[in-house]
């Protein structure tokens, strides 16, 4: 099998090149897990980027951005384990990733997909055996939210946040390039947060500043009427598979995306098959008031995805929105926008 790295190709590898220049050995072994190389078939994107709708740069799996995070870890601790549990934080992600949140009525955490994570890590005799080489106990790399620098509480900045919001800017809406990245990582450093704990942070306001003013253009892609009832489309077509008898719960933590996408496309329900296909052709959508007569229409509350991060003063470091008006109000205007109208396909899909 080809390794990871090789097979990484243009702007995707120029952008692992910046996250950090030295690729660990170790990580190799561990990229040939099964498990890992699932979801090297699972969109990034939540299956959104399969709407003619969307034009993405280029496609990203939900393995390069855990590569992503474990080299963003890497870079800045050097520590293994810390690298390691980024690594497998996704690991569990289903076919659709968070759509299946939606599915499971977790549209605002959007946490209970992750349930899976120890289970399918200790299930994983190529990950298990290497763990033991290495002298690694499962319950230090199964759970990545037990090092902040891997994740923290929303809004702080994270190696998951700080990565996903790269990729997606860069490939799902393209809202910089790879300077814009390098100029902003390179101000990066560890620092100290208001609850003691290491953060990644910024050395400069004005990069913090940019950072913030770019990234406002991309945060509604996961909050705004097209992004809710996309998902839940796809959580009620999985949903609708699942009550027809057609797809196990299992099988979207096993499959591949494509092969998910093949049930549903010969589908034996004629009303799935039809709702899925217009959902693929489907170029915009309608944002209306209230629900419209033979469309699919969706209003709900999602997970407000977003950043604050520290930024260093000389008395410390500090939330960029106590030292930054410009940013504060950016944030404020982002967290405070309502997106309250309904999302609307066109086509009507009951099940």
């Amino acid at each position: 099998m080809k390794k990871y790295f090789e097979s990484v190709k243009g702007e995707l590898k120029e952008y692992f090149d910046i996250l950090s220049p030295e690729k660990p050995d170790f990580l190799e072994d561990y990229l040939l897990a099964p498990e890992l190389q699932r979801i090297g078939k699972i969109s990034m994107f939540c299956g959104k980027d399969y709407s003619a709708s969307y034009g993405v740069k280029y496609p990203v799996s939900n393995l390069d951005h855990s590569v992503g995070v474990a080299l963003i870890i890497w870079h800045f601790t050097k520590n293994k384990k810390q690298t390691l549990a980024g690594l497998f934080h996704d690991i569990a992600t289903p076919t659709f990733k968070h759509c299946i949140d939606f599915m499971n009525g977790d549209e605002l955490m959007q946490e209970s997909t992750e349930e899976l994570t120890e289970t399918i890590i200790k299930n994983s005799n190529h990950i298990m055996s290497l763990l033991e080489k290495d002298n690694i106990k499962l319950e230090e790399v199964s759970d990545y939210k037990k090092y902040t620098i891997a994740d923290n509480k929303s809004p702080r900045l994270s190696a998951d946040r700080f990565e996903y919001n790269f990729t997606c800017g860069l490939s799902l809406k393209r809202v910089f390039d790879l300077n814009f990245i390098r100029q902003v990582y390179a101000d990066i450093e560890i620092g100290t947060n208001e609850d003691g704990e290491n953060e990644l942070a910024f050395r400069h306001v004005d990069i913090a500043e940019d950072y913030i003013d770019v990234l406002k253009n991309l945060w509604p892609e996961w909050v705004n009427e097209r992004n809710n009832v996309y998902m839940k489309f796809l959580g009620d077509i999985c949903k609708a598979m699942n009550q027809n008898g057609e797809l196990e719960i299992s099988d979207l933590y096993t499959l591949s995306e494509q092969e998910v996408i093949n049930k549903i496309k010969n589908s034996k329900n004629e009303n799935i098959r039809t709702a899925f296909n217009k959902f693929l052709e489907c170029k915009k959508i309608e944002v209306l008031d209230k629900p419209k007569r033979g469309m699919y229409c969706v209003k709900t509350n999602v997970k407000r995805r977003y950043v604050c991060p520290l930024v260093r003063t000389t008395s410390g470091f500090k939330r960029v929105t106590e030292i930054s008006d410009k940013a504060k109000e950016t944030i404020n205007r982002y967290t405070q926008t309502p997106y309250d109208k309904y999302g609307c396909l066109d086509f009507d899909f009951k099940f």
